[in-house]
């Protein structure tokens, strides 16, 4: 596709046009050179090239040249530019710096406080939900318990997802804290110890 197919009339009145305009002719040697270049064609008197926003606007005299003309010169100033081989060299170039400013958003992005939390959660709820998952199936390999008493099972199940998930929730501080001050943290650990006991005792048959 020609550089002149990616020009998008999008406004027209008289004395007055403004084009849609690819990303490659917003960098800053071409973007002077076509400005320059329409300013030259008589008739016009204004040209400004919003690269942000990707538009050419162009006032003109009709009286002097009218919108045939002017486009047809506005092609063939294009199509000069192109055979000189400028707008081929900076496509890469734009191609590179778009995918390099996504790479920074991201990693700005990613960077953010509420994106590492986000993070952490989800990695903790997948966590939790892949050890529910082998609870579950260590629970379905004895089916008879649930046969027999479904209600002693449940409530085990249940047991196993609580404590599951209060391990998980002090995970940090056990590694972090608690074994390595065992004594300042002894009541935590009685609770720790007395939990378990309980978690064991609901196993016993009666």
């Amino acid at each position: 596709m020609s550089i002149q197919q990616e020009f998008v009339l999008r406004y027209r009145v008289k004395g007055h046009i403004r084009f849609q305009i690819p990303v490659q002719v917003c960098e800053t040697t071409i973007a002077k050179a076509i400005t320059e270049g329409v300013l030259a064609i008589a008739g016009v008197y204004r040209v400004t090239l919003y690269r942000r926003q990707q538009k050419l606007s162009i006032h003109f005299q009709e009286s002097v040249c009218d919108f045939k003309s002017l486009a047809r010169q506005l092609y063939q100033l294009l199509a000069d530019l192109e055979q000189k081989g400028v707008f081929a060299s900076k496509t890469a170039t734009t191609t590179e710096q778009a995918y390099s400013w996504q790479a920074k958003a991201k990693a700005k992005f990613a960077g953010f406080k509420v994106t590492r939390w986000a993070k952490q959660k989800y990695g903790a709820a997948k966590e939790t939900l892949q050890a529910a998952k082998i609870i579950t199936k260590l629970g379905m390999k004895k089916p008879k318990a649930f046969i027999n008493d479904p209600e002693k099972a449940a409530i085990d199940f249940f047991n196993d997802i609580l404590v599951l998930f209060l391990i998980k929730l002090h995970w940090e501080d056990i590694t972090q804290k608690w074994l390595i001050k065992p004594f300042k943290y002894r009541y935590e650990w009685m609770a720790l110890f007395y939990m378990f006991f309980l978690l064991v005792r609901s196993r016993k048959k009666k």
